[in-house]
Parts: structure tokens; C-alpha cells; sequence
């Protein structure tokens, strides 16, 4: 008998050697909210096929928490896989990127508009096998007897994939006759997945998917037209340099290619900075350029490089951050849980702001705040500043894109836009790498070299950040004038030297033990490039030094 610690019920147990964890919740009777779909052991996530072998501590969960929704978003893919399959046997799935409370996906292949008649056929046959409840079935396979497997699937993606990753076994999941593979679990069976849709979007499809905070229903479908179109715009550049996937850019590394890589993206981006300065030049009036991003987006260098760019065009840049008007600290406004909102607008002195921006368009010298974060008030340091003829102003902040931060200003003198790193690889055609993962190993490599800060400090924090960014910066990203992506599609090889040591150091002991362990797999499948070619002005140097500007 083994001993076993039950964090959902708080009290110890004994089970027998072997037994899988799906037996021991049913054993004590262990009930959530919703269907359990897998557990916590010892800080691993695991599925409900997973035996117990150890005196452990287990944490059941369900959809509502993050590993919980993930399994059962992995498990809609390879169930709209397997449809795709069957009733359009010669077109391949790209399931590509997240919009509107979905995924958005691809029929490579399929000539024609994808019609209504074409979406309710796949919702059905999607419905048939929720109503089946057929197994996911989990195998671990030598190596090479799985890649055989893949190849015989025609998966040459994950074949080649593999290869980089040195270990004996590798897993294969099955669903009725079909394989595949989504670099974590899935939930046991297809009856558990009784909440999805699918839309017609665009010329593709959208797979609708619960989010943990409201897993009995879906959002409603809104359209991104801005977003969406920069992320095609990506998908198809990434396309044409031949490196749509992970493995793409570990061949350009093996065959000693990467250089070029790294100097096109770096060009590629560069160039759209020079041509944002070239509209805002062409468009007359404007006055205020303002840039809105979520974390480690890479806002500032943004900033600065959109900044050389209008010098280009003749302009004198004045750089003004929204974070040095917050107000004082006894009257930052409080979130739920009695803590500082610092992410709130009411933490920003609207008046102040609104009135030094109009007196410095209307030519005045006026003297800038800056904000000491440690004493948690503003600073009047003698920092003037006056406009020219030819002077514009550049604002960087979460609240660029909210009306309310610049209700004094007129909207023909802004010129807005929105920064994010809108990852454009992908691991595989079904297993697209989120965006919020790309940003997350961001700023960790950042907090780590710069603020000190253990992986663990910015693992904790991340999902307040998160929540920041939902309820203030998302709602607005179609006000802007301009949507830059600041991905590089090389990007994770370059930071994988940096953040696995950190990640590394959380400890087992720890909740946030299981997302580590989850981004250093993701890692897993990259080569490690070493960062002598990244040019001193680029975004990524924001994260792991060496920028020719200063912040």
C-alpha cells in the first residue's frame, strides 16, 4: 500500500501499488465542479491512465484550471484532425492560431469556399464521436518504430522532428484508426468534450472552445479583421522563407543557414517599422503616436525604432511614458483582492496627462514627471521638455488604444498602434505554439537578467498580467491604425540557452513546478542558437541584452 496525500479532499489515504489515478477518484469519491480530466502528482500533470508507483501528493482538476483546458483543447484538435481526415481525405489541417475564442484552421488543399453546408457536415461527424466516447489512447513507442509510424501516416513533420529530440521512446496517440501527437495529454475519451462549435471564418474554420472561467459556454464570434490580417501576412512570409515549422528552422541551423534567416526576419521587420513612419509622414496632422502592447511584446524597442524611423522622415521624436503619470500610491485603485491595481486606467493621473500633451502641442515648455516605483510617487527631476515645428510625440503604454487615457486629445492628431508577438511558427501543422507561451519565455529570460527575479517570481505573477491584458489592452487592439508583429520566427532558439537554466531552478515543491516543466518540453523540440548574429537594434535584445539603445 502506498501513501498518498489528497490536496482536494486534505486528508491522507493508501491505495495499492499500480493503481491509476482515474480508480483512486473514483475510490474516494473525489467530485469537481466538472468532469475530472487528470491530476496534479507531486507537481506533474498527469492523465487518468497514470499509476500510482510512490508515496505522492495529488491535486485532481477539471476544465476550469489551466492544464485541465489545455488536455481538452488538444483533444478537440486531434478530433477535427480525424474529421478532416475522413470526409476530406486529400486536405491537410493547419490548425494556425487563436481569435474570437477559438482556434482559427486551414484546409491546405481545399479549392473551393468553404461553405455552410461543408461547416455543419464536420460539426456533425465531430458530434457523432463525442456520442461514441471513443478512447484517446495514449502508446509509447522506441523512437524509431514511432517515426516509422508517422512516415506511414504521412506526418513527415513530426518524423523530421523527432529527430532532434534525443530520447529512447516517444509517444503516439490513437483515435479509432488515426495517430498523431500534441506534445501533452488528452482527455480519456471523446464523450468528455461536449462543449465546442465550429464556424465558417474567413475561408477557414474556427473550432470554438470553452475557456476555464466559463467552460459551459462559448464566447461570442466577433471579428478581428486588423489581427487577422497580420497574422496572414506572417503565416505567408513565413511560408515563402520555407520555415512554417519548428523543424524547418532546425534544418536551417544543421545546414548552416540560420544567418540568413536571422538577417531576412530582421530586415523583414525593420522594414515594416520604415514603413509606418512613411504613412505617418504621408497622413499629415498627426501629433501623437501612440504604442500599446502587452507584456514583453516588445513595446520599447518598438518605440525606439519606430522613433530612428520618423528621424528618417524628417521628425524630432519626444518619447513620453504613460508610466511616469501614474498617480501617487495611496491613491492607486484596488483590484478584488485588496491589492494595487497598477494595471487599472485609474491608476494613471488622467488630468495631468491629458494637460501636458495639450500644452506641449500648443508649444509650451512644460517639465515631465518621473515616477519612482520604489517610493511610489512622482518625481520632479527638471526634465524639460518643448516641442518644435517638427517635433511629434511618441507614448508608449498598456492604455494607448483606450479612448479614456487621451479623451482631451483630438483622434485626427493620433496615430495608433498595437505591438505583440504574434508567434507565426508553429510546432507541427496541428500544434500551433501560442503566442502568450512565446511572450511568457520572454519575460521570463527578461525578469531574470534585469529585475532579479526567479522564474518562479514571473510564473506566480503571470496570471494577473494576463488578466490585466483582457480587461485592458485586448478590448482595444482593433482601434489601431497599425498592428506590428514582433515575433521572430527564429526567436525561441535564441532564448532556449537563457531560460532553461532558469526554469530549471523551480523547484518540484512548487504548483507552478508543472508550467515549467511544460515550457522546458516545448524547448525541447528547438536547437539552441547562439545569439552572435542578432543585430544590436533588435527586439530581442530587449530580452537578452546587448541593445544598441538604452532603456
Amino acid at each position: 500500500m502506498i501513501k498518498i496525500n489528497c490536496l482536494n479532499t486534505q486528508h491522507e489515504l493508501e491505495c495499492p501499488f499500480g493503481m491509476p489515478i482515474a480508480e483512486i477518484a473514483k475510490k474516494e469519491n473525489i467530485k469537481l465542479d466538472h468532469p475530472i480530466l487528470g491530476a496534479l502528482v507531486n507537481n506533474k500533470v498527469r492523465d487518468f491512465n497514470f499509476c500510482i508507483h510512490e508515496p505522492c501528493q495529488i491535486r485532481f482538476f477539471d476544465i476550469t484550471s489551466t492544464y485541465g483546458s489545455s488536455m481538452y483543447s488538444r483533444s478537440l484538435y486531434f478530433m477535427l484532425y480525424k474529421v478532416i481526415s475522413d470526409l476530406l481525405p486529400n486536405v491537410k489541417l493547419r490548425i494556425l492560431h487563436s481569435i474570437s475564442g477559438g482556434k482559427y484552421c486551414a484546409l491546405d488543399g481545399y479549392e473551393e469556399e468553404v461553405t455552410p453546408e461543408l461547416v455543419a457536415k464536420i460539426k456533425a461527424a465531430m458530434q457523432e464521436l463525442v456520442a461514441l466516447d471513443l478512447p484517446f489512447t495514449r502508446l509509447e513507442l522506441p523512437t524509431p518504430e514511432a517515426l516509422a509510424e508517422y512516415a506511414r501516416h504521412g506526418m513527415d513533420e513530426k518524423s523530421r522532428l523527432f529527430q532532434y529530440r534525443k530520447r529512447l521512446y516517444t509517444s503516439i496517440y490513437a483515435l479509432d484508426d488515426k495517430i498523431n501527437y500534441y506534445y501533452g495529454f488528452l482527455v480519456p475519451s471523446t464523450g468528455y468534450l461536449t462543449v465546442f462549435n465550429i464556424e465558417k471564418y474567413e475561408n477557414g474554420l474556427l473550432l470554438k472552445m470553452p475557456w476555464p472561467k466559463h467552460p459551459d459556454a462559448l464566447s461570442t464570434t466577433r471579428r478581428h479583421p486588423k489581427l487577422f490580417s497580420v497574422y496572414m501576412e506572417y503565416r505567408d512570409w513565413a511560408e515563402k522563407m520555407g520555415v512554417p515549422f519548428v523543424m524547418d528552422i532546425n534544418e536551417k541551423i544543421v545546414g548552416g543557414e540560420i544567418a540568413d534567416v536571422i538577417r531576412m526576419t530582421e530586415a523583414f521587420q525593420e522594414n515594416r517599422f520604415a514603413k509606418i513612419a512613411a504613412d505617418i509622414h504621408d497622413r499629415g496632422g498627426v501629433k501623437l503616436v501612440m504604442i500599446s502592447g502587452p507584456s514583453s511584446s516588445g513595446k520599447t524597442t518598438s518605440c525606439k525604432r519606430i522613433s530612428v524611423q520618423l528621424a528618417l522622415q524628417g521628425y524630432k521624436p519626444v518619447q513620453v511614458s504613460v508610466d511616469d503619470f501614474f498617480v501617487e500610491r495611496e491613491q492607486t485603485p484596488l483590484d478584488k483582492n485588496g491589492q494595487y491595481d497598477f494595471e487599472a486606467l485609474e491608476a494613471i493621473d488622467l488630468k495631468l496627462f491629458n494637460d501636458t500633451l495639450l500644452q506641449l502641442m500648443d508649444g509650451k515648455e512644460v517639465e515631465l514627471p518621473t515616477f519612482d516605483f520604489q517610493q511610489g510617487k512622482k518625481l520632479w527631476l527638471g526634465k524639460h521638455v518643448q516641442m518644435k515645428e517638427n517635433s511629434i510625440l511618441i507614448i508608449e503604454g498598456i492604455h494607448c488604444l483606450n479612448p479614456k487615457l487621451t479623451a482631451a486629445i483630438p483622434d485626427s492628431v493620433k496615430y495608433k498602434i498595437f505591438v505583440s508577438a504574434l508567434t507565426s511558427i508553429s510546432i507541427d501543422s496541428q500544434n500551433p505554439i501560442p503566442t502568450t507561451d512565446n511572450r511568457l519565455v520572454r519575460r521570463i529570460v527578461r525578469d531574470h537578467k534585469y529585475r532579479g527575479y526567479s522564474a518562479l517570481d514571473t510564473l506566480r505573477r503571470w496570471q494577473s498580467v494576463r488578466n490585466g491584458e483582457m480587461k485592458n489592452i485586448f478590448p482595444y487592439q482593433e482601434n489601431a491604425d497599425v498592428m506590428v508583429n514582433t515575433a521572430l520566427i527564429f526567436e525561441l532558439g535564441i532564448l532556449k540557452p537563457y531560460a532553461v537554466p532558469v526554469l530549471s531552478d523551480v523547484p518540484e515543491t512548487e504548483p507552478e513546478y508543472a508550467e515549467a516543466r511544460r515550457l522546458l518540453k516545448m524547448l525541447s523540440y528547438f536547437k539552441s542558437i547562439p545569439p552572435e548574429n542578432i543585430p544590436g537594434t533588435s527586439i530581442l535584445r530587449e530580452f537578452v541584452g546587448g541593445s544598441q539603445f538604452s532603456y
